[in-house]
């Protein structure tokens, strides 16, 4: 493994250490498990779930929520990816109010900024799952998928606002709420 895919594989692990000792608010945060069926930590992120392959979503799978847990939020960004004053990354996915008895969500996620069960859903570019698409000229991208348990709903939309702006609120709602966390690392580049 190349040291700076063990760089970022440790940064992402350390939150997770970190988060396995105290929430805002003084409470132990379960670190859990996520998994996918479509490709394992570390490993490439398969064409059909990238851009090159239509954007569909990829199923993911988790254990270990504590009971208290009230919702979801998943966040799914591209770790090589920085935008703006490089202080944040491309957002791919941000799925929150996945209800808390759910273990997973199914592959291919429709579009839109609500789904029947109360989820909501935003990208970098709109309300759907948007798939890696690192250029085939450069180093592969890192993309983290993020679970986050919850003690709460959040009553935030997923219109109105720019993403990055909806990304920070939910960001900044959650924080003292997180009861358990998750993180899944693949890794993309186009071509072979």
């Amino acid at each position: 493994m190349k040291l700076r895919v063990k760089l970022i594989l440790f940064a992402l692990a350390l939150p997770v250490a970190m988060f396995a000792q105290r929430n805002g608010r003084g409470r132990a945060v379960v670190v859990m498990t996520l998994t996918s069926n479509a490709f394992t930590d570390g490993a490439r992120i398969p064409d059909k779930f990238a851009q090159a392959g239509h954007d569909v979503s990829p199923s993911l799978s988790w254990s270990g929520a504590p009971d208290s847990t009230a919702s979801f939020v998943l966040i799914v960004h591209d770790l090589d990816a920085a935008i703006g004053n490089g202080t944040d990354d491309m957002l791919h996915w941000m799925v929150w109010n996945i209800p808390g008895g759910a273990h997973s969500v199914a592959e291919g996620i429709p579009a839109g900024a609500q789904l029947a069960d109360g989820t909501r859903q935003i990208s970098g570019t709109g309300p759907y799952y948007r798939g890696p698409a690192a250029p085939a000229s450069g180093p592969p991208h890192h993309y983290a998928f993020e679970l986050y348990a919850l003690d709460v709903t959040l009553d935030i939309p997923a219109v109105g606002a720019a993403p990055a702006a909806t990304r920070a609120a939910i960001v900044a709602a959650m924080a003292t709420h997180i009861r358990g966390k998750a993180v899944l690392v693949g890794s993309y580049r186009r071509g072979p």
